[in-house]
This record gives C-alpha cells, sequence and structure tokens, in this order.
C-alpha cells in the first residue's frame, strides 16, 4: 500500500471530473477548491481501507470522491464563518468571489458528494448514505459546538474532545469504513475500523490546534494564529487555563473577549502564554495518547499483520505531519 499511489490515483480521477459547467459562477469555485491541493487524507483512507480487505481500490474511488467533496465543502463554509482569508495558501472562496457564491456552491457540493455513491449496487448505495447522513449530521453538530464555545467560558477539555471528535474525527472515521463497505467487509470489521478513524482523527485534529499557533507559516496554508483571532477554545487554550496562574488566566481571558486587541499583538501574547507553560508538551501528549489509542484499535482487526504496520505508518506520519 503506497500512499503516494493512492494519492496519485486519486488525482487522476479528480481531473477526469468535469465539476465547471452552466452557470459557471456556482460551478468555477467547487472547481477551485478541489483543485487547491491538500493532503487528500480522507480519499487516501478510503481507498487503503478497500485495498486492505479486498485487494482492490479503483471501485472505492467514487466513495472516496464523495468524502473529499464533502470535506471541501465544510471548509468553504467554515471558512465563511470564520472569515478566513486563506485555505492551503490561497484566497478562500468568499474572498475570491463573494460569500453568497460560498454559501450555494457549498451547498452544491453536499449534493454532489451523495451522487457518487451511485456508482454502487442498492445494498452497498445504501451503506454508504446512511453511514454519510450521520456523518455529515455529526459534522454539523461539532460546527455548533465549536461556535457555541466562542461565547462560552466554561467549556471543559472533556467538551472540547468530545466537539473535535464530531467536528473532525468523525469524517476520517467514515472514510475508512465506506472504504471497507464498499470492499465488502463484515459489519464487525469495518466498525473496527472506523473506531481506528475516531481516535486517529482526534490525534489529528489536535496535531492541527498544534500547528495553527506553532506551525510554519510557509508550510501550515492557512493563517497562522487564526484560532487565537477567532477566540477558538482549544485544547492549547483550555489547558493553559488549567494550568496557568491567576494573572496569566485573566490575561487569557481578557486577550479572548476584548476586540480591540490589534490581532498581531494578541498572537503574540497569548503564544507568549502558551509557552510559559509549555502548553506545546501537553497538547504532543495528547496526540500520542489518542494515536497509541488508534493503534489498539488495530489488533482486533483480522488483517494481515503486514496491513495493520501500513495503517500504524500512516498515523505516525500523521502525528509528526509539519503541515
Amino acid at each position: 500500500m503506497d500512499i503516494l499511489h493512492y494519492q496519485k490515483t486519486f488525482l487522476d480521477y479528480l481531473k477526469q471530473q468535469n465539476f465547471v459547467k452552466e452557470p459557471v459562477n456556482l460551478y468555477e469555485p467547487i472547481d477551485y477548491i478541489l483543485q487547491l491541493g491538500g493532503k487528500r487524507i480522507r480519499p487516501v483512507l478510503t481507498l487503503m481501507a478497500s485495498d486492505i480487505f479486498s485487494d482492490s481500490y479503483q471501485k472505492a474511488l467514487p466513495a472516496a470522491l464523495a468524502i473529499e467533496v464533502f470535506h471541501n465543502f465544510t471548509l468553504v463554509h467554515d471558512d465563511i464563518m470564520d472569515d478566513a482569508p486563506l485555505r492551503r495558501g490561497n484566497k478562500t472562496v468568499h474572498e475570491k468571489w463573494n460569500i453568497n457564491t460560498g454559501i450555494l456552491s457549498g451547498d452544491a457540493m453536499l449534493i454532489l458528494a451523495y451522487q457518487y455513491f451511485e456508482n454502487y449496487e442498492p445494498k452497498i448505495f445504501q451503506k454508504l448514505a446512511q453511514l454519510f447522513s450521520k456523518t455529515a449530521l455529526e459534522v454539523c453538530d461539532g460546527q455548533q459546538l465549536d461556535v457555541d464555545f466562542e461565547t462560552r467560558n466554561n467549556v471543559t477539555l472533556a467538551e472540547y474532545i468530545k466537539m473535535i471528535s464530531l467536528k473532525t474525527s468523525v469524517l476520517i472515521a467514515a472514510a475508512l469504513k465506506m472504504g471497507a463497505i464498499v470492499a465488502e467487509a463484515s459489519d464487525q470489521q469495518a466498525s473496527y475500523l472506523y473506531d481506528y478513524g475516531l481516535n486517529l482523527g482526534i490525534a489529528f485534529q489536535l496535531q492541527d490546534d498544534y500547528l495553527d499557533t506553532f506551525g510554519n507559516p510557509e508550510t501550515f496554508g492557512k493563517q497562522v494564529g487564526g484560532d487565537i483571532i477567532e477566540n477558538k477554545k482549544t485544547y492549547l487554550f483550555l489547558k493553559a487555563l488549567e494550568v496557568a496562574n491567576t494573572e496569566d488566566t485573566e490575561k487569557l481571558q481578557f486577550l479572548y473577549s476584548n476586540k480591540a486587541t490589534e490581532n498581531a499583538t494578541k498572537i503574540r501574547e497569548v503564544t507568549t502564554i502558551f509557552e510559559r507553560y509549555n502548553i506545546q508538551k501537553h497538547v504532543e501528549d495528547q496526540i500520542k495518547f489518542y494515536t497509541d489509542k488508534a493503534f489498539d484499535n488495530l489488533t482486533v482487526l483480522s488483517i494481515s499483520e503486514e496491513n495493520k504496520e501500513k495503517l500504524k505508518q500512516f498515523g505516525l506520519g500523521l502525528m509528526h505531519r509539519k503541515i
């Protein structure tokens, strides 16, 4: 299982799709966001899972594209909600076009994602559609919790983990399970693989939180410090509130409630507090905890040790990513 080979196969399939049609102003932004690049983690996982259980991954390409289109739909709408200027180092859809276009093109992407399941026979279609509907609603639940957290001052670390499980990791878990469904793996085996993805997804989001503050702006592809500007109650912020002294706790809460503070100043002062309490190490420990938990889920899978090791190496690659 060569990750680069899965990526290339998926990208070749993506290039074969003709997204731009009339009305151009609806479909051009869809093509734009899908061609911006990204790690393609979710479709790669779908192909990988199908390969593991059937030694064939090409038949999982429509499901993989459905996952990628849906993921990018959420990004388009998230960027509008966050007023984000950059996505993968380029202008976000609403910045390049306008907010109304971003909303409508995103809506169309959600419908397009469902259409790719029509490539499968009824039994597989039903399972994919059920999982997809459940996952899509959970992602919305997670996004709403994320929005709610911005105006709450009593968010707990446990609540935060639940939020990122819904907003981020259920889609990674579903990507894997969809590959297993296409390969006609047993329901039990597909569920075990889902659990692996769920824990890996939590580690992935924690890593994203870490990189948002401590990542390299030249490789991260998004605005470093964006979570701080948007007053996101990330793991870094919540852990800092838990371990900081009263003075720094009050300063953090002030910075996250005072909209008059200039962005660069706010990012610098919040980051300084994070560094003072070695929040980087706390987050790294949690990333390792959930990655190890994901690896524990691999032990119950009825697949070869070689395939288990490759899934493990994929997880380790995510844990040590820099972008």
